[in-house]
């Protein structure tokens, strides 16, 4: 992973991510955000999209998952390498595979066979437990846990403090509120939430 890189988007996300990196040892090259009226963020430069130097190594500093897959479908192709962001407080296995451009916050605990794929959050004391699969773009958001076995298929989102028992299949894009209790498959691009939780609206 490169000592220096671009964080793409100057926002909340961004300062957690800065501070992983900062907590590494590793530096900001600059700051990319599609903004035209913010030229400065956290005292760094702000560039726009064209000024990318080729060559860089970028981690997306979204949360919107739809966003992160956008930017990723542009970037791609141009030269532009994509670095992942660990937390010096994160317990992640040395069985645990983490794809390129994913984040992994303070506090979280990856276990054995865990398989994260490209651009995903693991956000702040989230819990994934041994063999889950995460597919590309995945965000858990803090606290969650996730049982053996999960599989959360792209683009979905898990919310903060939602539980997943072992077993269970998330759908692609679909959103688990927060609290919920998960205990049973949720299909593709839908709202769920409860406990126990299911199905509330298609997205």
């Amino acid at each position: 992973m490169s000592d220096s890189i671009f964080l793409y988007g100057a926002g909340g996300h961004a300062k957690v991510i800065l501070d992983i990196l900062q907590s590494r040892g590793m530096s900001v090259a600059g700051i990319i955000d599609d903004n035209p009226q913010i030229e400065e963020w956290m005292g760094h430069s702000v560039i726009r999209r064209s000024g990318i130097p080729s060559g860089s190594s970028v981690i997306i500093s979204i949360g919107a998952n739809a966003t992160r897959k956008a930017l990723d479908e542009i970037l791609s192709g141009r030269g532009i390498s994509f670095a992942t962001g660990i937390a010096s407080s994160a317990i992640v296995s040395s069985n645990a595979e983490i794809g390129e451009g994913s984040v992994v916050m303070q506090g979280t605990i990856l276990q054995s066979g865990c398989r994260i794929g490209r651009h995903c959050i693991v956000n702040t004391g989230a819990s994934v437990d041994h063999e889950c699969i995460l597919e590309d773009y995945v965000h858990v958001s803090p606290h969650a846990t996730l049982c053996g076995n999960v599989h959360v298929e792209e683009g979905a989102w898990i919310g903060a403090g939602a539980v997943v028992i072992p077993g269970v299949r998330i759908g692609r894009w679909s959103v688990v509120g927060a609290g919920s209790v998960v205990c049973r498959d949720i299909p593709d691009n839908v709202v769920a939430y409860g406990n126990p939780c299911r199905p509330i609206k298609k997205l």
